[in-house]
């Protein structure tokens, strides 16, 4: 019994180290991140990079904020068309998904298969431009944002899934009782599927955070540009006047190459860019392995 009782601890002893040092090659990176974002561009060519850096430097957030109402306002878009876009998508992939997974639906295979081939096969990117701006009209609009990544087939497809889970009992009693197709899905099958909404919501909210393609094609205005563009347009603003500097002569002197960073200027962004979804994500963790798992075990 003690020599069991022994190799069960040491056995545990091993996995906890295991998993411990399989956290540090995640944590390690992010914090190697967040500190060489406060580090200064001559200390990380001099010296490297290091969890701890000889000198703690804002020049790069500085850089940044140099004009700080367009990261405010490209902040407010992104919040603004992640939170709304995500509830919209998740609602309206979870009515089609709801549909497809009744068994007494007429055209439920009709509709499957047309959502399954838009998977494999999409119009383009020139008939897509088009039919948003020439027949929709959506060319720098907010819509464009929140209606274009609207539904995602392989979302879809897990949704329906886990619907065909849930008994068809609950739903053929809710009936007797008089409830209606929508009263059904908002009051029975939302709160039973709770794993798989949060699980693509998520999905949801970190595809929308991270737009910038849609704002590169369809948006010129400056008020409507997302988070992820407008530090894409700094970044390669900086580097334009880094080169300018670097290759034209007689100029040097005039601009002070430590005021534009390149280097900590990309780690600054990162931790911009990445922080909140940092923040989010553990309010999801507890649904998101469930909801993986659950939706994705029969075809």
């Amino acid at each position: 019994m003690v020599e069991n009782k022994k190799k069960i601890q040491f056995e545990q002893i091993a996995v906890n180290i295991y998993f411990i040092i399989c956290c540090m090659f995640f944590v390690v990176p992010i914090m190697l991140v967040i500190t060489s974002s406060f580090t200064s561009d001559v200390e990380i060519r001099l010296h490297g990079y290091s969890l701890l850096p000889r000198e703690w430097s804002m020049v790069a957030f500085q850089t940044l904020f140099r004009v700080p109402q367009r990261i405010i306002q490209a902040y407010w878009v992104t919040a603004y068309t992640a939170i709304i876009g995500t509830v919209l998508s998740t609602v309206v992939m979870g009515l089609i998904a709801y549909s497809l997974s009744r068994r007494d639906f007429a055209y439920r295979k009709i509709i499957t298969f047309y959502v399954f081939f838009t998977m494999l096969f999409s119009g383009g990117l020139i008939p897509s431009y088009m039919f948003n701006t020439q027949v929709l009209g959506l060319r720098n609009s907010v819509w464009i944002l929140l209606l274009l990544p609207l539904c995602n087939a392989w979302f879809i497809i897990i949704m329906r899934t886990f619907f065909q889970q849930i008994p068809s009992e609950i739903i053929e009693s809710a009936k007797i009782d008089g409830a209606g197709e929508l009263r059904i899905f908002f009051t029975i099958i939302t709160p039973l599927s709770k794993p798989v909404f949060a699980t693509i919501a998520l999905f949801c909210l970190l595809g929308r955070w991270n737009e910038w393609f849609i704002v590169l094609i369809y948006i010129t205005e400056s008020k409507l540009y997302t988070l992820q563009f407008l530090l894409q347009r700094i970044l390669l603003e900086v580097d334009f006047v880094r080169n300018f500097v670097v290759n034209v002569p007689g100029i040097h002197h005039m601009i002070n190459l430590r005021e534009l960073p390149s280097l900590s200027l990309r780690y600054a962004m990162t931790v911009l860019a990445a922080g909140p979804m940092l923040l989010v994500f553990p309010f999801f963790q507890r649904y998101f392995t469930k909801g993986l798992t659950i939706g994705s075990v029969k075809g």
